[in-house]
């Protein structure tokens, strides 16, 4: 079944990125028990992810990060539960990836140069408060249920995509109060005269247009993520 969102697009985004949800398959020992238990966390991940490497020199190097991280996570956990940090951690797939490596294949943002100067006069601009409205300290939208579970765009660059969709669904959930998870697939294959590159980058306010032109978007699960450009299904 076809769902077809309407929405009126506003300058304010309503939703905040969130900290990265992480799988909590393995039961993590405590520090002092980890070296007695590594071997075991290691197995259960690698089968757990489908992971096999090529050479014995290439498992060593990576074993050696997942269990700085790992050992970084039970630390991190044991400030959490002292009142240090606000969120937990846990494994998940990236777990042997150092930063450099992660930041490579995961982040940033592409964008035409020529797209840059759309931007000038909103940046220049100043929005006041009204003074008939007393606003909070903060602002926490997944606190009012309209911020769907954090994605993985994978190695594709459509961030914008995810932009895009994160702003309406968080916008549709104000207004109906039901939340949806809408299609950034759609927006990768199907918004390309609106200015958009697929994994090659894009703009939010492209993908807005495209949307109100086409009268909707579709949901998550008519028209699924898959990472990679692909043949418009509408």
């Amino acid at each position: 079944m076809r769902l077809i969102i309407l929405f009126t697009v506003v300058s304010i985004s309503l939703v905040t990125s969130s900290p990265v949800s992480v799988d909590d398959e393995f039961s993590l020992p405590s520090l002092e028990n980890i070296e007695s238990h590594i071997d075991n966390l290691w197995t259960n991940f690698k089968k757990g992810y489908n992971i096999v490497y090529n050479t014995s020199v290439e498992e060593v190097h990576r074993f050696k990060i997942f269990t700085h991280h790992v050992k970084m996570i039970i630390q991190h956990n044991i400030e959490h539960d002292l009142g240090l940090h606000t969120y937990r951690l846990g494994v998940n797939r990236f777990a042997t990836l150092t930063n450099e490596e992660f930041r490579q294949a995961f982040n940033g943002y592409r964008r035409k140069k020529q797209d840059r100067s759309q931007y000038s006069d909103i940046r220049r601009s100043h929005i006041s408060a009204s003074p008939f409205i007393t606003i909070p300290v903060s602002v926490d939208w997944r606190d009012q249920g309209i911020v769907t579970p954090v994605k993985d765009q994978g190695q594709c660059g459509s961030c914008w995509a995810f932009s895009s969709t994160g702003a309406l669904e968080g916008h549709h959930a104000r207004a109906t109060g039901k939340l949806l998870s809408l299609s950034e697939q759609q927006l990768v294959d199907c918004s390309t005269n609106w200015g958009n590159n697929g994994c090659n980058g894009g703009l939010m306010d492209n993908a807005f247009k495209y949307v109100h032109d086409n009268k909707g978007i579709d949901d998550e699960r008519a028209y699924p993520y898959l990472g990679k450009v692909n043949k418009m299904i509408y």
